[in-house]
């Protein structure tokens, strides 16, 4: 016989849902411009169409946390060489179960994929990205919910199995082996993120 938790102000309140948070999340974003209101218009449409569109098994489209990691002067961007894509992409990917937020996933997908310890994470998404996917036979579409980090000075990466290479590059000049959804995000980080006012010298 299972019995009943604690009643009254001492009782906690369920953590709310990853889907919840999603939902949560977009509709409190102010977009940058039309364009991704009208993306964040859609992502919660997604959402409020599939009880699992947070999940990779939501084969009509899933949402996806990924970060823009840059250096402690802002200056540089970590990008990964993606194993599949054979591409310079930002770190992300799917959500997991364990994850208590969309911030979260995006900061466990950065850690993981970078090895760095430490990053801080700015609070809210900068952008949104919606492409198309080759995780269902029949094809699906990434909602990916793009976020920022800050390295610690000094930081040092180690490439996950999931890349083919993890490099960092000056914001201003990016790989060509990248795409457009890439180069708008890192300018996005790099407008939001200044560099550092320089230490006074002794």
């Amino acid at each position: 016989m299972t019995r009943p938790g604690p009643a009254g102000p001492l009782a906690s309140a369920p953590a709310p849902s990853l889907h919840a948070d999603a939902v949560r999340v977009l509709g409190e974003w102010a977009a940058p411009d039309d364009a991704q209101d009208r993306l964040r218009e859609s992502f919660l449409e997604h959402l409020r169409s599939y009880a699992d569109g947070i999940w990779r098994e939501c084969a009509p489209g899933h949402v996806t946390a990924s970060t823009a990691v840059l250096d402690a002067s802002r200056s540089q961007v970590l990008l990964t060489l993606h194993s599949k894509v054979k591409a310079w992409l930002q770190l992300g990917g799917h959500c997991e179960p364990g994850d208590l937020s969309l911030r979260d996933a995006a900061l466990r997908e950065a850690t993981e994929e970078s090895g760095i310890p430490g990053l801080r994470m700015l609070p809210h998404p900068v952008r949104l990205d919606r492409h198309a996917v080759r995780c269902h036979p029949g094809g699906s579409y990434h909602l990916d919910v793009q976020y920022v980090a800050i390295a610690p000075p000094g930081a040092r990466f180690e490439v996950s199995a999931e890349s083919d290479d993890l490099r960092w590059f000056p914001v201003t000049a990016l790989p060509d082996r990248t795409d457009d959804a890439l180069r708008r995000l890192v300018a996005r980080a790099a407008a939001l993120t200044p560099e550092p006012p320089e230490a006074p010298s002794e």
